[in-house]
């Protein structure tokens, strides 16, 4: 399904920033020939696990150590996060039972079977719909459902960006991360975010005595997307574009080494995250219903959970790095080049 394969290099790209030029330019009306209700369960059910990802990917990386910067001091970073799915088979798959479906039917009769979601790799899933288009006339359409990133050997929902940290009062650190504003004609993305981070630490006495820093993180993080995917053929209709925001609250403890050249650090927290993505236009539909819908629906997908990360850092001077691993829903490996000071 080449709109499917469209809308999944649509997600992947709007993280990456990168790649929308390479979006498929095949005609293929696909599931919307079985009505929009059909067409809005399945593909809540196919983009809803990479929606997932990606939530879970544009929120890590939010620190690098427990202690907090002191006034002055500063850190840019270029960051980026690997939301892994390799071992997520429930997140590659689901089950397509055509009794919840109006008129899809598989070919071969069954009355479910699992098929690939947007992260999956099963190929090969023909099904069909049926209608009647004029009195004793009636179409049949068949075509193979979608697979996902897997099968294009791709296992992890990538995100990254430019991150800043500035030194304010004692103890208190303030964290902003971005990436340029994209603006074509075809393709709108921004992403920001803010972060706050308070070392405890640093409101005890003799401070400077204590092996560790601990200190306490707050997070927010929103990403929006446009593509205009009218003339690309996808899908016969009029001005069709895909619209999505992402919006993710983190919360973390966090505890560090405070060691001159190479630390280590850890952190335990909770993620709470929301995504929107709206189909809009007009689409040509098929047979099944009417000869065309607009502004055809919209998909929201929601996360939370707790998360728990270790990590090391290396410090020379102005140059530093750091990579962490998170165990959540998506486990995540994070990594950055810092340069600072301080």
């Amino acid at each position: 399904m080449a709109k499917y394969k469209t809308m999944r290099h649509f997600f992947l790209a709007i993280l990456m920033i990168s790649g929308l030029s390479s979006m498929a330019q095949s005609n293929a009306n696909d599931i919307f020939a079985a009505g929009v209700e059909d067409a809005e369960r399945f593909t809540n059910d196919y983009f809803g696990p990479l929606s997932e990802g990606a939530l879970y990917s544009i929120s890590n990386g939010w620190y690098n150590s427990g202690k907090a910067k002191p006034l002055g001091g500063f850190e840019i970073s270029i960051i980026g996060n690997m939301a892994n799915f390799k071992n997520k088979d429930d997140k590659k798959a689901f089950v397509l039972n055509t009794a919840d479906y109006e008129n899809l039917q598989f070919v071969d009769g069954s009355a479910s079977k699992v098929v690939a979601s947007a992260l999956g790799d099963l190929e090969g899933i023909r099904v069909f719909v049926e209608g009647e288009i004029a009195p004793g006339i009636t179409q049949r359409e068949e075509f193979e459902l979608p697979s996902g990133l897997s099968g294009e050997g791709i296992n992890f929902v990538p995100s990254a960006f430019i991150q800043a940290s500035v030194g304010l009062i004692k103890g208190i650190e303030l964290k902003a991360r971005f990436l340029p504003k994209v603006d074509t004609d075809d393709v709108s993305v921004g992403f920001y975010g803010v972060g706050l981070q308070h070392e405890l630490t640093s409101l005890l006495p003799a401070e400077k005595i204590w092996p560790v820093a601990i200190s306490g993180v707050i997070g927010y993080a929103h990403l929006d997307g446009s593509y205009d995917f009218t003339d690309t053929g996808v899908i016969a209709g009029q001005d069709q574009r895909i619209e999505m925001t992402m919006n993710t609250w983190t919360f973390q403890a966090v505890v560090s080494t405070k060691l001159p050249v190479i630390n280590f650090y850890g952190g335990i927290g909770y993620l709470k995250g929301k995504s929107t993505t709206d189909f809009l236009g007009t689409y040509e539909s098929g047979f099944i219903t009417s000869p065309s819908v607009e502004d055809p629906f919209s998909l929201t997908r929601e996360v939370s959970g707790v998360t728990a990360n270790v990590g090391t850092k290396l410090k020379l001077g102005f140059f530093r790095l750091h990579a962490d691993y998170t165990i959540a829903a998506f486990n995540s490996l994070s990594f950055g080049i810092n340069f600072g000071f301080r």
